[in-house]
This record gives C-alpha cells, structure tokens and sequence, in this order.
C-alpha cells in the first residue's frame, strides 16, 4: 500500500463500503471529535479558574 493510496483512497474502495456503513462511521467519528473538543474545552475552563483562584490567593 503507497503513501498516496493510503490518503486518496481509490473509487473502487470507495465503492466497496455501504451508504449506511460510511453514514455510520462519518456519524461515529463527528462523534468522537466533538466529545474531544468538549474535554479539551472543559480542560482549559478547569486550568483557568484554577490558575485564577491560586493567583488571587497568593
């Protein structure tokens, strides 16, 4: 398998997966990249109001 087969997939592989089942996994992995997004989000909202709590105390 080429490098470039790997990032262009050919029609023919393409062609081989469902409708439903490309769906279903496009749905699944927008799935997981929000869930991502939110821990990350939720990450930084936590460090900051830390951080601010620590330097008011100080």
């Amino acid at each position: 398998m080429s490098l470039s087969s790997f990032f262009f997939p050919s029609s023919d592989s393409r062609r081989k997966t469902s409708r439903k089942s490309g769906f279903r996994q496009r749905s699944l992995t927008m799935v997981k990249q929000q869930k991502t997004r939110f821990y990350i989000l939720r990450r930084c909202i936590i460090m900051l109001l830390c951080w601010q709590s620590h330097s008011v105390a100080d």
